[in-house]
């Protein structure tokens, strides 16, 4: 509906009952079950392998803030994510950031950069393990 129509069913000039003939009833409904976002074939094989054998670690390299919806999804269903924004404009990638951290807070989860503009989102309930506290000082392999 127009905005020029919708102030004139607002003023009662014309007749709003005829909505309903710009709403269908497929479109509403969403997507069948089972089905997921992606937009990669490859993606989906790799995606469909890793559900049988129980774990699984997505990698996303967005091209623009309409991307993070793929990532918001992959992370909702308790999949950890690498976010990888070497490839964004400074700008685009700050918003992905914000989101990313928003939804980390929101599910509890938490974020932390990995290398320069690389960014592993992990759930609620895993843990991250840094390599660095278990090396020694004066080990083996220091040749200092």
């Amino acid at each position: 509906m127009g905005s020029v129509r919708k102030a004139s069913a607002w003023l009662g000039l014309v007749d709003d009952s005829d909505d309903e003939r710009y709403y269908d009833d497929d479109y509403a409904e969403g997507p069948e079950p089972g089905d997921s976002w992606v937009t990669d074939p490859r993606v989906r094989v790799a995606d469909q392998a890793a559900q049988d054998q129980g774990t699984r670690i997505a990698t996303v390299t967005p091209d623009g803030f309409r991307d993070a919806r793929g990532i918001g999804e992959l992370f909702r269903e308790g999949v950890p994510v690498i976010v990888n924004l070497t490839t964004m404009e400074p700008a685009d990638a700050k918003r992905v950031v914000d989101f990313a951290a928003g939804l980390t807070f929101g599910l509890r989860g938490s974020i932390e950069r990995v290398a320069n503009r690389v960014f592993l989102l992990t759930p609620a309930d895993y843990q991250i393990v840094s390599g660095e506290a278990n090396r020694s000082i004066g080990g083996f392999f220091n040749q200092s």
